[in-house]
């Protein structure tokens, strides 16, 4: 998560937008919903196929007490096009199912922050979407609160499934534009096992309806190299806790 709004002591903030999620864990008991309305995602497979996927991507956290949080994600619908090279074909169904674990020492209201996040993604969803192989995901998030209206974070993830893996380091910056607005830009360069690498930029906005509700929206596009050619999303999120 690149922005850091401002919440109320009790809520810790949320791991949309951006890449990333927040390093600091929810309370025990306390649960966010956060939910993609939905995500959409452009990408070239090669030999001139480019496939657009559309995302309901759901995330249900629960805290645990203590630095630790777990993680419940999935997908309720996806809907796949690949287009080219004489192709013209669409997919869909639900996703496949994420179970992770967070652990982040710091309090929400420290200058710096920083957590831990592994997770696994299984293979249940519907044969048309899945995964052909787990997932394994582990992430480490830093930020830095400069000044009251501006933070900056770092992000570093490593994912293997099969045969295949994939390495994202990502910086970001943050900044406070109301009281309820925060506005944030990211950077990334994304490497695959057996592909070259390749650079993203991204931008979006956080905004705060209230202290137990957020929707957000953002954009990410490959500037360079090989990497994913569009991201585009917009999610609410509900805090659930006392």
């Amino acid at each position: 998560m690149a922005a850091s709004a401002a919440h109320a002591d009790d809520n810790p903030g949320y791991d949309r937008p951006g890449l990333g999620f927040t390093p600091v864990a929810l309370s025990r008991g306390d649960v966010t919903i956060e939910q993609g309305l939905p995500t959409w995602t452009r990408d070239h497979l090669g030999a001139g196929q480019i496939q657009s996927q559309y995302t309901t991507d759901s995330l249900i956290r629960l805290g645990l007490g203590g630095p630790f949080e777990a993680q419940l994600g999935t997908s309720p619908f996806n809907a796949v096009q690949t287009t080219g090279a004489g192709d013209d074909s669409w997919a869909h169904g639900r996703g496949d199912t994420i179970l992770g674990l967070k652990y982040a020492p710091c309090k929400a209201v420290a200058k710096f922050t920083w957590g831990l996040l592994g997770s696994v993604e299984f293979t249940d969803g519907d044969q048309a979407v899945r995964n052909e192989h787990r997932q394994y995901l582990l992430g480490a998030d830093l930020n830095w609160q400069v000044t009251d209206n501006d933070g900056v974070g770092a992000y570093l993830e490593q994912t293997h499934s099969g045969h295949d893996g994939q390495s994202t380091l990502a910086v970001n910056e943050s900044h406070v534009l109301s009281h309820v607005l925060v506005g944030y830009v990211e950077l990334a360069q994304v490497h695959e096992r057996g592909e070259r690498s390749g650079t993203e930029a991204g931008t979006g906005v956080a905004w705060q309806l209230n202290r137990r509700v957020q929707i957000d929206g953002g954009v990410r596009a490959r500037i360079a190299g090989h990497a994913q050619l569009w991201m585009a999303s917009m999610g609410v999120s509900v805090f659930l806790g006392r």
